[in-house]
């Protein structure tokens, strides 16, 4: 059965013609879908204005648009300095995931560089105190192309004179190919920034010769941004023998030159150092223990060294270790720094360990120099941390030695320590006595 039609369609076309003219000529609604205009109209309110959601979007076309005509006349206005400045975004506080919010490594040198690059405070009383006890004659620094040309001489040398007096024929030198090769690499290094590494740069660890082939890349051209690369590969495939050759003869060299040029460390070397601690028996054998050593360790290099140590956990067995070699070599002012941040890890240390630090302590009672307030400060760590697990003879040779060496508000909270604290003696003759 068909639809009837609407009696009001109906009727519309019942009527007289005069009175159809005079009805067409009235505005009749139009549809536009399933809506009419006027139900649009309607929507906006009696008043006249626009809704939040029209307005937001017409002063959004209406920047943007600013934007370009500044953009096209050169000019850059005041809000887009803003947003370029300012972190933390609009964007970032609605919890975006784009890629702006997950900066590369060259994005966050930037944005920790408040953290990493800015000049380090250092005290010039505590410096002019550690200049007194640096070695006034140093060795010279070996560096690892030193080494490699010594290496391979004596190398070549001895397989040279094996070769002639087996068969006479000369030895086979590097074949040109890998030269070219490596020597692009060093190309690419000594330029890079972020992205990927030539891939036969990361294979470098597993060859036989990778000092020789390291050697080619002239690694005192790299760029930070390379040299993190470069730790991050040989610290992960080297053994912990060869990434300490690695650290002592490529990365510490590298360190140190940057802080005596800069007075500050790159945010890149600052990272491969930290990236380093990932053998940290080879990062004590190759950069902290060959620094004390050297006698030439400056403040602001153990203040720096000491951030990173301070924000890793290292293993008892590793710091215990470089807590002994320490102790027992010439004393440096860095190294106080050094023994009283390794202190301040409250490790369970074993007695040798305990024992070597007090008789560390203990040597400079014939050493009439004025000692920094380092020292002192390392002593006062020692005795709070370790007061009851040393021996009474061990304190009353301490409280001795601050009657030749004192600080004026430093010994007296030594005294306190030592004083009102129990001994480790006493407490095995307990233990004994109870069993």
């Amino acid at each position: 059965m068909p639809k009837q039609r609407s009696s009001r369609s109906v009727s519309s076309s019942l009527l007289p013609l005069a009175d159809q003219i005079q009805q067409d000529g009235q505005v009749r609604p139009i549809y536009r879908g399933r809506r009419k205009v006027k139900d649009l109209e309607d929507s906006h309110g009696d008043d006249g204005y626009v809704d939040e959601k029209l307005s937001l979007k017409i002063l959004e076309q209406a920047r943007i648009q600013q934007e370009e005509l500044e953009a096209e006349h050169g000019l850059e206005s005041a809000a887009q300095k803003e947003r370029t400045t300012v972190l933390g975004s609009k964007n970032k506080a609605e919890g975006s995931d784009s890629e702006d919010e997950w900066p590369s490594l060259e994005k966050a040198s930037y944005l920790e560089k408040g953290a990493f690059n800015e000049d380090v405070q250092v005290n010039l009383e505590d410096e002019k105190a550690i200049e007194m006890f640096m070695n006034k004659n140093p060795p010279l620094r070996r560096t690892l192309a030193d080494i490699i040309i010594e290496k391979i001489t004596e190398k070549q040398t001895e397989v040279e004179t094996m070769i002639s007096e087996v068969s006479g024929c000369p030895m086979p030198q590097l074949d040109p190919r890998v030269l070219e090769v490596y020597k692009g690499v060093k190309e690419v290094l000594s330029a890079y920034r972020s992205g990927k590494l030539p891939k036969a740069f990361k294979i470098v660890p597993a060859l036989s010769n990778w000092e020789q082939i390291l050697y080619i890349t002239e690694p005192e051209a790299w760029t930070a941004a390379a040299m993190y690369q470069a730790t991050r590969i040989f610290s992960s495939n080297l053994a912990e023998c060869m990434a300490q050759r690695f650290y002592n003869l490529v990365l510490l060299p590298r360190v140190r030159d940057d802080i005596a040029e800069y007075k500050r460390l790159n945010f890149h070397l600052y990272m491969a150092l930290k990236k380093a601690l990932f053998k940290p028996g080879a990062w004590f054998k190759g950069i902290l223990i060959p620094l004390c050593e050297s006698g030439t360790c400056t403040l602001r290099e153990a203040v720096i060294l000491e951030s990173i140590l301070t924000k890793c956990s290292i293993p008892v067995l590793h710091s215990s270790a470089a807590m002994l070699k320490i102790a027992e070599m010439d004393y440096n002012g860095a190294n106080s720094i050094f023994l009283r941040l390794l202190v301040d890890k409250k490790y369970a240390l074993p007695f040798r360990v305990l024992d070597a630090l007090v008789f560390h302590f203990l040597a400079f009672r014939s050493d009439r120099r004025t000692l920094p307030v380092l020292w002192h400060q390392c002593l006062l760590t020692l005795c709070q941390r370790y007061k009851e697990d040393m021996s009474s003879e061990q304190k009353e040779a301490l409280l001795e030695l601050l009657r030749i060496h004192s600080h004026l508000h430093i010994s007296n909270e030594i005294r306190r320590e030592l004083t009102n604290s129990k001994s480790r003696d006493v407490e095995g003759v307990v233990q004994v006595a109870m069993d």
